[in-house]
């Protein structure tokens, strides 16, 4: 039987900031695969809290890595945004780092998946913030992210109306009131198994 390999790449959404690591999105989503059958080594993860689309590029790049993993998901954004960074270098940087995550797929473009940058503004911790705003410019840095990703033909998956509606519930924020807990990242999770299950053989 076959173990399949899974390369997480990302920043604070994909280590999990503020839960313990199995309650992280790529964690739980290995569970679930090998709850179906499906087995699946520990997800490989380069992310960091805080990091934009050229400090992860610079992570990879200072990252001892296999030659190729089965699947590999992208999630990174947040930062660029939160800093102020420019829509038109996020576009150039998340289509190169893309690139770089099919090329880990051994040039399976379809067992890349991109998750959308979550809402922060949404959160307690943004009480204080200019919410309209932040969305605006969270769902125009996800409009880039999705041309892109459909563009080179990877999965995406839009978990962005969901930490809106889940902001309000405390038990899907984890104690920062800013980051999500495992049971928001447990939605996460099902979503990238159900599609992973798709391409995993038992």
């Amino acid at each position: 039987m076959q173990t399949y390999s899974y390369l997480a790449l990302g920043d604070s959404y994909t280590i999990g900031e503020g839960v313990p690591l199995y309650d992280s999105f790529p964690y739980q989503a290995v569970q679930l695969l090998r709850n179906s059958g499906r087995m699946f080594h520990a997800p490989e993860i380069i992310a960091k809290t805080g990091w934009t689309t050229d400090e992860l590029a610079a992570g990879i790049g200072q990252t001892n890595l296999q030659r190729a993993y089965d699947f590999v998901s992208l999630l990174i954004g947040v930062n660029n945004q939160y800093r102020g960074r420019k829509l038109d270098e996020y576009t150039v940087q998340f289509e190169a780092l893309l690139k770089q995550a099919i090329g880990f797929a051994g040039g399976h473009s379809s067992h890349v998946i991109v998750l959308s940058i979550p809402d922060w503004g949404a959160t307690p911790f943004a009480a204080d913030r200019d919410k309209q705003k932040i969305a605006i410019e969270i769902d125009s840095f996800n409009m880039v992210n999705k041309t892109i990703a459909e563009r080179h033909r990877t999965h995406y998956i839009d978990i962005t109306p969901g930490t809106r509606t889940s902001a309000s519930d405390t038990t899907m924020l984890a104690t920062d009131k800013l980051h999500p807990s495992g049971k928001e990242y447990a939605k996460w999770a099902d979503a990238l198994a159900k599609y992973v299950k798709e391409k995993a053989t038992p």
